[in-house]
Parts: structure tokens; sequence; C-alpha cells
């Protein structure tokens, strides 16, 4: 039986997420290499899963070399192997695997696997994202917070909660453990694809910190910013941050 492309997206997501887990438990890679043995085994599967499950759609991956047919393509694929592998092998939760589409340039669809803690949170089937608590949560990297997300959480009077992998950050909004994550350092399109999808399809705010939209399948995948927030919270974030560009 074909699966949708939602089901797809969260059984290959999962599956990869599982593959993970296999190659670290292993025990036969350490430091670096555990990285670049899971990073390339999740992708190996991923891609070749798509590749035969999806054959027309254009694909995307952070560990494949980039390919100018899918620039002609309606449909395609954008995969993260493993999103934040530092915690990969530092055995923490905050590491995803991604799995999104995108429709003519829009993040239509996606799953975000946590395999951490066990769940795909996916674009098709949402949940109730929690009420936001009176001081505001923000999500910024463990390591480079940026200015402007530490700025804006300053103005507003909140509270900075460092995070792994983009993937982990903007599902910590879905799961209740943030409210904002906003980024400026720079991405590129399979870091924020599926995440972008799934924030969408629970009904969450997601664009550039100008206030415009994300485009993916461009030529230059680099992305420079986003913002992924409770529709409740986006115009406050994006007054605020108007004072760091």
């Amino acid at each position: 039986m074909t699966m949708t492309d939602g089901d797809l997206a969260a059984h290959l997501a999962g599956v990869a997420g599982k593959i993970l887990i296999e190659v670290r438990e292993s025990g036969m890679f350490e430091g670096k290499s555990l990285g670049k043995a899971g990073d390339q085994t999740a992708n190996q599967f991923l891609v070749h899963a798509l590749r035969q499950q999806r054959a027309d759609d254009g694909l995307l991956s952070e560990e494949e070399k980039d390919n100018a047919e899918r620039l002609s393509k309606e449909r395609v694929w954008i995969v993260d192997p493993v999103d934040g592998t530092r915690e990969y092998g530092e055995e923490r939760s905050d590491w995803a695997v991604h799995v999104g589409m995108a429709l003519n340039g829009a993040p239509v669809l996606g799953a975000v696997a946590l395999p951490g803690l066990g769940e795909v949170l996916r674009s098709d089937q949402p949940g109730q994202v929690p009420v936001a608590p009176e001081k505001l949560r923000m999500v910024v990297s463990r390591t480079r917070p940026a200015r402007e997300a530490t700025g804006v959480c300053d103005a507003i009077g909140g509270e900075l909660v460092p995070m792994g992998s983009a993937g982990a950050k903007a599902m910590a909004i879905l799961r209740g453990e943030a409210d904002i994550y906003l980024h400026s350092g720079g991405q590129y399109e399979w870091d924020s694809c599926a995440p972008a999808a799934v924030a969408l399809g629970w009904g969450l705010h997601v664009s550039r910190i100008d206030g415009s939209p994300l485009v993916y399948n461009q030529q230059d995948v680099y992305m420079p910013d986003l913002l992924i927030c409770r529709k409740e919270h986006a115009a406050m974030v994006l007054r605020e941050v108007k004072a760091f560009l």
C-alpha cells in the first residue's frame, strides 16, 4: 500500500532516528567519527527510501551532493539526517531528524523525529500547543546565542532557554517547553524546512525575522534567519527585532 506523504515523512524520520541510536549504541564509534557514521548511515537510508518511494520528486539532503535537477521540480523533499550532531554524540535528547517537503518553495509538509525522547511530530497531525506562561521563554543556541535573540528576550522580559538542534528548538514550542525561537545566525534549508512545516501545521507563526515568508528549494540553500512562535506573540517579536536589523 502506498503511504501518504505525511505517513512517509513520519515513518522515514522515525526509522532514521532508530538507526542513529543503533549506530551510537554499537560501540564502534566515538567522538567526531560517531557523528560522521551516524550522518552517513541515516542519510543513505533516507535518500534511497525517498528515491524508491517518490522517484519523481526532487531531493535535497545535507549529506548528499546537491543536484540542479531539484530546481525544476514542484515537489522537493528536504532532509537533515542528524540535526544536532554534537548533541547526538553527547547522548543528549535535543537532536532531531528532519524529513520535510517543499511545494513550489513553501514548507507544506514535514516530520521531525526526536529520537532521544521517542517522539515524532508531524505537520499533518497537529496537537494542542500548551498555553504560554506569563514570562515567555526563548530558545537559543547552547554555545552561540544570537545578539538579536538575547536583545529581544531582554526587551520583552523573557527567559533564555539554551538548547541544541534547530529541530529540537522549534519542537520545544509545540511541546510547551518554550514560546519563541528566533534565529539570526544563518542556517541552511535542511535545518528548518521540516520544523517550519510542522510548526505551520500546528498553527504557529513562521517567517523570516523581517516578517517575510521562508522560501525553499532555492539555488542558494543558505537561509539567514527565521522566527517560529505562537501567533499572538509574532507582532511583538517582529517589532522588537527591528531595533537589531
